[in-house]
């Protein structure tokens, strides 16, 4: 039975823990499906590199606001996707090799592992044969998530599609049902819609991106009734396929929706329940998470977890965050490092982009925070003005001394200036700080985040 010094469950960011100070560990990383996870291969980089020629698409197609006529004639959807894959493949393969042919101390299993006692593992290689056993000192659980499926739709029989496999699609389809109304729903919509398909939501919720600050959310369901068919409260009760292979979902009170297509886009669920944790001692969280003290630490001595397996944010860039705190107590039992969860922001990039940090303006009316807000709108800034944008604003939370408490942004370029408040949030700086202390580049669009803060009714 080979024995190991430390197994990583998962290539995404448990892979990044290993670097030169690990050399001299026996190391066994298990990856059961494509290695590198689920950013590189069918989240974060493909899903923005589709975005990306999306965003172009609806750029032509508003050229005209600008007085540049412009159009689009034609789509070549296989060139775009093989454009992402033709780059994305080779990384993957390459980290494969990498791990498994270059580093002698690493061991790969390509294979679904499963826990038979403490810090004991049984390996099922993917590619089928004898499995194997395996045991360690340290285990890191880093198994991410999966899609999941309503089983109206899983248990019909239907033809579907989820983010794993729609970006691979031979052909672009004419029409197409998306089943959900969070960041994957909206970002895909987006998506499709952007390079020619008649795109259909369908969420079980009142608006699309309830996770949002509610202004975010009704703003953004507003404008996505005016691009896409948009069927709010209305969870499918079934599913369909006709002998010309139409999909047809019926809705609450009867209504059908008709497509060629179908993309389940309702959440993701952590992997925990498929390791059988219980055989070390584990629990999983309510939710389906391992659990994890602030050390990024299970209850069971020498087994850690991050990322979607563990985390409450689904995030890339938390779980990069933990892997790195993991790495440290890793190396540094005596001395460990704590995550930190404070500040986390986030990014949709659908159209427009929505970005967000801190708290949500209901939720401070519903703990009885005391707040201020301000929305400045991008139309009443001078670089606003120059892309002729009459939907986007920055909303900014503080306390009424000043302290910022959220920031919720819908609009072009949402992601990156969302930062500029990240860091006046980690670093403690309030808003009169942030909006005075510094020069802020006139027209540039950060004058957005400028004016929002100098508008807070603060009591000082």
């Amino acid at each position: 039975m080979p024995h190991h010094d430390l197994v990583i469950i998962g290539s995404g960011s448990g892979n990044s823990i290993l670097d030169s100070r690990f050399d001299d560990w026996d190391v066994a990383i298990v990856e059961h499906g494509v290695f590198g996870g689920t950013c590189l291969n069918v989240g974060c980089i493909p899903t923005k590199m589709y975005v990306y020629a999306s965003d172009v698409a609806e750029t032509i197609r508003r050229a005209s606001t600008y007085g540049v006529d412009a159009s689009i004639d034609k789509v070549r959807w296989s060139d775009i996707r093989d454009r992402v894959f033709g780059r994305i493949d080779p990384i993957s393969a390459g980290g494969l090799r990498y791990r498994d042919q270059e580093n002698a101390n690493v061991t790969v299993y390509q294979g679904h592992a499963t826990f038979t006692g403490d810090r004991e593992l049984s390996i099922t290689p993917t590619a089928g044969g004898a499995g194997e056993t395996v045991t360690a000192d340290q285990v890191v659980i880093a198994a991410g998530s999966r899609p999941t499926v309503p089983p109206v739709i899983a248990d019909s029989g239907v033809p579907f599609h989820t983010s794993d496999d729609v970006m691979r699609l031979p052909d672009l389809p004419r029409r197409l049902t998306i089943v959900g109304g969070g960041y994957i729903a909206c970002e895909f919509a987006h998506v499709f819609s952007a390079l020619g398909t008649e795109v259909t939501v369908v969420t079980r919720g009142p608006a699309l991106l309830r996770e949002q600050d509610e202004l975010v959310s009704e703003r953004f369901t507003r404008l996505a009734q005016d691009r896409w068919n948009v069927y709010l409260n209305a969870e499918p009760t079934a599913a369909e396929q006709r002998a010309d292979g139409t999909i047809v979902l019926t809705c609450p009170e009867g209504s059908t929706i008709e497509s060629d297509a179908l993309l389940v886009a309702t959440g993701r669920v952590p992997n925990g329940d498929r390791l059988d944790v219980g055989k070390t001692g584990l629990t999983l969280t309510d939710d389906g998470r391992v659990e994890v003290d602030e050390y990024q630490r299970t209850p069971v001595e020498g087994i850690f977890a991050l990322g979607d397996v563990s985390s409450p944010y689904q995030l890339k860039h938390v779980a990069n965050h933990e892997s790195k705190v993991v790495q440290h107590n890793l190396l540094h039992p005596d001395a460990p490092r704590a995550t930190s969860h404070r500040f986390v922001p986030s990014a949709v990039f659908t159209d427009p982009q929505v970005a967000s940090v801190g708290r949500r303006e209901q939720d401070l009316r519903a703990d009885g925070t005391p707040y201020v807000s301000k929305v400045q709108a991008y139309g009443d800034v001078a670089f606003g003005w120059a892309m002729e944008d009459t939907t986007g604003f920055a909303k900014v939370l503080a306390s009424p001394s000043g302290e910022l408490l959220g920031a919720h942004l819908m609009g072009p370029q949402a992601s990156s200036l969302i930062q500029l408040l990240v860091q006046a949030m980690v670093f403690g700086q309030s808003a009169p700080e942030v909006a005075t202390a510094q020069y802020w580049i006139h027209p540039a669009l950060p004058e957005l985040i400028e004016n929002a803060l100098l508008g807070l009714p603060l009591s000082s």
